[in-house]
């Protein structure tokens, strides 16, 4: 099957306008992001670039930031010496989809994406549907919107509930929350088993299509019916009397902005396996955090078992190595498993998600309530390595053409390093294909790759590494025979450039 496999590029867009206002020696907007910067997204080969945190978010969000400092702080080698201008509140806690008045005017998102197109990238923006922030006028105007207190529910969780003064009095709403954590204090839940929620909901996502081209929707799966009811109980029947709802709103949400926008495209964060299930509910793309664990954990063998999933799944899933929920990569992975851990991450079919920072070996992890982080060297050898990976993302066979997960076996009798390896074949057209080898483990290993393919045979290929300077001549018959026979050190790995001599 042949899919186009696009680059996501994540950029903190708060943290990084802040940056920029130190440079300019006043308050940057989205217009003063210099063209240079968008020259080398679509230098670097990205077809999408996602702004995240751009909406309007309020005063009363932020005052719930500023009484919770260990939220500043995400890790011990975290940012130093905050302060309370620092903290921006959490772009999660969303007051409106309209462009905060902090990054420009209701023109300067528009001017932005008009850029961003004129270099070949799309613009992705946050749509959070989960729950809103403390200031939504919902919370006022449309107290049915949200999920309200059940007496013996919030004796047994007050910290999930607090009251609010409504159109039609004082009640008690829920904060928002993922069922296996305590509420987030500085939102509100919403009631996705009211019907008028879901109709307004549909209209703010309307509202949103009209800003971008694609969004990535946050905490996707806490709407499927089955996760909200248990998450929420007799406390989602809605308080105001009216029948319940329990069909999934994505694939009606979905279909009404393909009806008017039918390239608009959705991601999906997902966790507890139900990448799937979303699929199927219209997501173009979803999360694999699965992937992830597994090259965290070093489990070569679990990897390719679960690469040997369907080809469309995998074409639809979002390969990540970090990202604003996840520690920094540079910090998570060891020097050498973190380019192995590239290697097979994004050369694997999908979305390659990398975020701003990561080719520079950034380690400290951000905490989203705060507009500054600390300064950080680049790192020389994680800034090149990235930078011939994503020479290697550019080619033509790696976006479009045809994605096989190559098996190993062992390179002689009682060797057990074989079941480390994880290779791929990009088989490309007009004589273009990359061959991916990687010893995915801490001793050095030897296998053969077993390479069945016919349109090999009675050739002679040059195997030309384009991470490194190796280079090796093979005779077709030979790997289509024999397979390619592997010795690599620990944590080694090869993209060969595949070429007909």
């Amino acid at each position: 099957m042949t899919r186009h496999c696009p680059a996501l590029y994540q950029v903190p867009t708060r943290v990084w306008l802040a940056e920029l206002s130190e440079e300019l020696g006043r308050s940057a907007t989205l217009e003063d992001i210099p063209d240079e910067a968008l020259d080398r997204m679509a230098r670097a080969g990205f077809d999408w670039v996602w702004f995240l945190g751009v909406w309007q978010t309020g005063e009363e969000s932020r005052s719930v930031s500023l009484q919770h400092p260990q939220w500043w702080k995400v890790q011990e080698s975290g940012p130093g010496n905050m302060m309370e201008r620092d903290v921006c509140g959490s772009p999660f806690a969303i007051q409106a989809y309209t462009l905060h008045a902090d990054l420009g005017d209701s023109e300067s998102l528009t001017r932005l994406r008009e850029r961003l197109h004129r270099r070949g990238l799309r613009l992705m923006l946050d749509f959070v549907p989960n729950h809103t922030g403390l200031d939504h006028p919902w919370a006022y105007h449309h107290p049915e919107y949200y999920v309200q207190s059940q007496e013996l529910e919030r004796n047994r969780s007050p910290e999930n509930y607090c009251e609010r003064n409504t159109v039609q009095g004082v009640r008690v709403f829920a904060h928002g929350r993922d069922p296996f954590f305590a509420g987030w204090p500085d939102t509100l839940q919403l009631n996705w088993r009211h019907r008028g929620l879901r109709e307004a909901m549909i209209q703010e996502l309307v509202g949103v299509a009209g800003q971008c081209d694609g969004v990535r929707c946050d905490m996707a799966m806490l709407l499927v019916p089955d996760v909200f009811r248990r998450t929420w109980g007799e406390a989602s029947r809605p308080a105001d009397g009216t029948d319940p709802v329990d069909e999934s709103f994505w694939p009606e949400a979905i279909a009404r902005i393909r009806g008017g926008k039918p390239e608009f495209v959705f991601l999906a964060e997902v966790y507890w396996d139900l990448e799937e299930t979303l699929q199927q509910a219209g997501f173009d793309y979803t999360y694999d955090k699965r992937l992830y664990d597994l090259l965290r954990a070093q489990d070569a063998p679990a990897v390719r078992t679960h690469l040997r999933s369907e080809l469309e799944y995998q074409n639809r899933s979002a390969r990540f190595l970090e990202n604003h929920d996840e520690p920094r990569a540079a910090a998570a992975f060891p020097e050498g498993v973190h380019r192995a851990a590239a290697c097979v991450t994004f050369l694997a079919p999908g979305l390659r998600l990398l975020q701003e920072g990561q080719f520079k070996g950034r380690r400290i992890r951000n905490s989203m309530h705060l507009a500054r982080r600390p300064h950080e060297p680049t790192d020389p050898g994680v800034m090149e390595f990235y930078l011939r990976l994503l020479d290697c993302l550019r080619r033509p066979a790696a976006r479009t053409g045809q994605w096989h997960l190559l098996e190993s076996r062992p390179a002689w009798e009682g060797n057990p390093t074989w079941d480390r390896f994880v290779a791929y074949l990009w088989e490309g057209s007009d004589r273009d294909g990359l061959l991916v080898t990687v010893n995915y483990g801490p001793t050095r290993g030897q296998c053969y790759v077993e390479l069945p393919f016919p349109l090999l045979a009675g050739k002679r290929f040059l195997l030309r590494d384009l991470l490194s300077q190796a280079w090796y001549e093979r005779d077709g018959d030979a790997l289509v025979s024999s397979g390619l026979y592997l010795d690599m050190p620990e944590w080694g790995y090869h993209v060969f450039d595949l070429v007909e001599l």
